[in-house]
């Protein structure tokens, strides 16, 4: 998703990343992979303009924390069983866009352990805030 790094509207902003964070969570559609959890490893992209994201004392409070990532994703691993991965990545995606400093992101999740040829079967989406 190089692409995403040449929208014009992250000129000015940082990013903040989440990788490969491992969660366990009910997904998929067929019937034994709603019987149990599965692996899934969850990362995360986050654009902030500079302007809102570049601290001048030095404090917590002057920037997006991480937390937020990884307390939205758990938000939504407690809302219970998701049959696909688009799904996933289309709420995790939403939520961490309702930030007021966030103004675009990418999500992508993988299931590590579904064929055992491949690393891994995912999906990504890269959302943009639209303006206000």
């Amino acid at each position: 998703m190089l692409s995403a790094l040449l929208h014009p509207r992250l000129a000015d902003c940082r990013r903040l990343f989440l990788r490969n964070y491992e969660v366990m969570i009910n997904i998929g559609v067929h019937d034994f992979e709603k019987k149990g959890e599965q692996r899934v490893l969850v990362n995360v992209d986050l654009y902030i303009p500079l302007a809102v994201s570049t601290p001048k004392a030095d404090q917590l409070g002057e920037v997006v924390d991480y937390d937020f990532m990884r307390e939205t994703i758990a938000r939504r691993m407690a809302q219970g069983h998701v049959h696909l991965q688009e799904t996933l990545c289309d709420d995790v995606a939403r939520s961490m866009l309702s930030h007021p400093s966030v103004r675009a992101v990418r999500v992508s999740t993988m299931k590590p352990d579904v064929y055992p040829d491949c690393e891994g079967v995912g999906v990504e989406v890269f959302q943009v805030k639209e303006d206000a």
